[in-house]
């Protein structure tokens, strides 16, 4: 017998000692897997092609490699059925084994096999997928621009750097604060971004429109940015799902302040516009109470006002977040601070 023979290469597959977690999957992954993994742990569920334009040169080779990392248990895919037949393009999550490994990064205690089952039965079913899906579109849009295998989005008129993508879950854990007798005000955005190209920063609050609420639901939304001090961080951009939603919506909201400032920039845009730079590139319209409506003129997103703290670039401890801020920074503390001068 050879001198090779019954030997096992180091992370392949064979007989583990109890309490050794399987170090094959870990041989197997490349740096942008780890990118992919961390962004369904952050933001829980990407389409193909969000995955693709992050990351990816192609829809044929994010497909191929999520095939992949399925095969291995990281991640999990679904799709919903049409009932005028077909169905969406795959939506991924973290699987079993990549909320494990994701666990383990975090230092946190990991889901039991039972509740990360239950946690993805609630995700496929979740009614606000759809909405959820479209914040995530909105934000990988922008991410598209640092992806280094599309080098033609970074040649953009358009182009720039996302530098700070937020979840709403860390948007409501993080824009709160005391007002002594009044209790606390929180907002609760769909997401918040840092967005930057040509030495401008733009700092955004996103509220992500899918028509169905009503108008007068949504336009209530900025009495409590209006009662936060939204303005240190960032402008507020309404994206709608059509160009006649976004013109009533200007409208009823003149009618609602009575002619009154917001107290935080508003910026609106309709995702149904003949552009197709979205939401880069010149979509935006600023409203002013003013001028409510129509919409005169049309800004790129990095022209737009800016808003909010400039961030000295670090290593992140999530994907785009070089400019993220931290909680614990005093000088953003005292921006959350409503008696902040």
């Amino acid at each position: 017998m050879g001198g090779g023979a019954g030997r096992r290469l180091r992370g392949a597959p064979g007989r583990r000692r109890a309490g050794e977690p399987d170090a094959s999957v870990w041989f197997r992954l490349v740096e942008r897997d780890r990118r992919v993994l961390e962004l369904l742990a952050e933001h829980r569920v990407l389409t193909t092609g969000q995955i693709t334009a992050v990351e990816f040169s192609s829809v044929r080779r994010a497909q191929d490699r999520m095939r992949q990392l399925r095969g291995l248990g990281v991640v999990f895919s679904f799709r919903d059925s049409y009932a005028t037949g077909g169905t969406s393009e795959s939506r991924f999550a973290l699987g079993y084994v990549g909320a494990r490994m994701m666990a383990a990064r975090r230092a946190v205690t990991p889901p039991t096999a039972k509740e990360h089952t239950q946690r993805l039965e609630r995700l496929a079913l979740w009614p606000k997928l759809a909405h959820h899906l479209g914040v995530n579109d909105f934000f990988c849009r922008l991410a598209a621009y640092s992806n280094p295998a599309r080098p033609a989005l970074a040649a953009s008129p358009d182009a720039g750097a996302l530098t700070q993508w937020w979840s709403e879950r860390r948007c409501a854990d993080f824009f709160w604060t005391h007002q002594g007798v009044k209790g606390e005000a929180r907002i609760r955005p769909d997401g918040y971004g840092c967005w930057e190209s040509g030495g401008r920063v733009v700092r955004f609050f996103l509220e992500y429109d899918t028509g169905t609420e009503s108008l007068r639901v949504v336009a209530r939304k900025i009495s409590g940015y209006g009662g936060f001090p939204s303005d240190r961080f960032g402008v507020l951009l309404f994206s709608f799902h059509s160009a006649r939603r976004e013109t009533a919506f200007r409208a009823g909201l003149g009618k609602m302040l009575g002619g009154y400032d917001a107290g935080v920039v508003i910026a609106t845009t309709a995702r149904d516009l003949p552009a197709q730079e979205y939401p880069a590139g010149p979509v935006w319209a600023l409203w002013s109470a003013r001028e409510p409506c129509p919409a005169r003129e049309r800004l790129r997103l990095a022209d737009l006002p800016e808003r909010g703290p400039r961030v000295r670039h670090h290593t992140p401890d999530l994907p785009y977040g070089r400019a993220a801020f931290a909680p614990n920074d005093p000088a953003v503390f005292r921006l959350l601070s409503t008696d902040a001068a």
